[in-house]
């Protein structure tokens, strides 16, 4: 199941990413979309992170 959702989850950044950088050097804005899906795997990477730094700590503090 993990590797399905990173799966996903990589697909929707590399679509992101190449989506904005070609609108970057045709010199477009984004579309509201892709900006909006932006905004998601912004988030989602922050609540991971913040997530992992949490059970490391707990993990330092338990021992």
């Amino acid at each position: 199941m993990v590797g399905a959702i990173a799966f996903a989850y990589g697909m929707v950044t590399s679509f992101v990413l190449s989506g904005a950088a070609h609108n970057r050097r045709m010199q477009r804005p984004n579309p509201p979309l892709l900006q909006h899906l932006g905004y998601v795997c912004l988030g989602s990477s922050a609540a991971f992170s913040a997530l992992l730094f949490a059970y490391a700590g707990y993990g330092l503090l338990a021992d």
